[in-house]
């Protein structure tokens, strides 16, 4: 069996979100990075972090690949599985409890007194940090 076998299997039941580290068992070092590479060229996953991706599946209205779950989805599973506490920015809980009615548009998260400069990002959107805390 080859390491691009293994890795599609591992893939067909994991989460949307994918570390390097979970696959890194499945061969040695540059195998595991060709096959995560080939599978990126090939579009089945999409390279959301360094060491993080996330699968892929077909668009029903446009026929594309597009990531298989939302923007939001994929960031908060890539700060779970990273073990970072994150919560949301400032204007989100505002919109929440009801203090105004404009809706954030950017993905923004609260990292507490944490600095973080991972950039993470799925196409041309990426997540903004603010710093601080939480109950501002």
């Amino acid at each position: 069996m080859t390491t691009l076998d293994r890795v599609a299997r591992f893939l067909a039941h994991s989460d949307v979100v994918i570390l390097r580290a979970e696959v890194a068992h499945l061969g040695s070092g540059a195998q595991v990075g060709r096959v995560l590479a080939r599978l990126v060229r090939e579009k089945k996953l999409i390279r959301v972090s360094m060491g993080v991706y996330a699968k892929t599946r077909v668009n029903s209205f446009t026929g594309a690949l597009t990531p298989a779950a939302t923007f939001e989805e994929i960031a908060a599973d890539t700060f779970r599985k990273l073990g970072v506490d994150v919560s949301v920015g400032r204007a989100a809980r505002e919109y929440n409890s009801g203090k105004t009615t404009q809706v954030p548009v950017q993905p923004v998260v609260n990292t507490g007194r944490r600095r973080i400069t991972r950039r993470i990002a799925v196409g041309s959107r990426a997540v903004i940090y603010e710093r601080g805390f939480s109950d501002d």
